[in-house]
């Protein structure tokens, strides 16, 4: 059960990864991130920058999942559930809903295992 979780926030972050390096312009991304399209073009080289970071969660995600690495699981989710709060804090409180508490509850299933 904890690997699917993990499975499906790594998932969910390559998404984000997509969206932020190569659909940061599109309509259904101005949306999701309530932006306007001038927003979005002036903020395009920012967002590719943030969509790598969420890459680099994902494949930290997968990593410990084909290695069955504990730490390298824990590590990756406890930097997920911070870079959710941070991130509901500074932007919107949605991602603490999205990122932080998936991440918060494969967390503690993962320290239980």
């Amino acid at each position: 059960m904890t690997n699917f979780l993990i499975g499906l926030i790594s998932l969910l972050h390559f998404y984000i990864m997509f969206m932020e390096m190569f659909l940061w312009t599109k309509e259904r991304t101005l949306k999701i991130f309530n932006m306007s399209r001038e927003q979005a073009e002036t903020s395009k080289a920012l967002a590719a920058n943030m969509g790598l970071y969420n890459g680099f969660l994902a494949f930290g995600l997968l990593y410990g999942i084909i290695q069955n690495n504990y730490e390298f699981k824990l590590f990756f989710l406890v930097c997920v559930f911070i870079a959710g709060l941070y991130g509901g804090i500074t932007a919107t409180k949605r991602i603490i809903f999205v990122q932080s508490a998936p991440a918060l509850l494969t967390i503690f299933l993962l320290l239980l295992s």
